[in-house]
């Protein structure tokens, strides 16, 4: 999947972007339940990007399963996405 094109444009597109707006990104997708391969790339790229700066994303991602349960919040000293209830 890191190879598809659509991934490789996602994951240029997130690795330009500050950590609010991946926040926001991420949130957006809260009980969307469409789903593509277009969406899959978009999600992993998302994913791969958080990991990619050293934040913990274990609160949505157990490395298999990627939640969009509930919005999350960017914990700055713990470094980490935080679910937010």
């Amino acid at each position: 999947m890191k190879h598809h094109i659509y991934y490789i444009r996602y994951a240029l597109q997130f690795a330009d972007m500050q950590i609010p707006e991946l926040v926001t990104i991420f949130n957006a997708q809260i009980q969307n339940r469409g789903w593509s391969s277009m969406r899959a790339y978009h999600d992993q790229a998302l994913i791969d990007e958080f990991k990619r700066r050293g934040i913990d994303v274990s609160a949505v991602y157990d490395g298999k399963v990627l939640s969009f349960a509930h919005s999350v919040r960017y914990d700055l000293p713990n470094n980490k996405l935080v679910v937010i209830n």
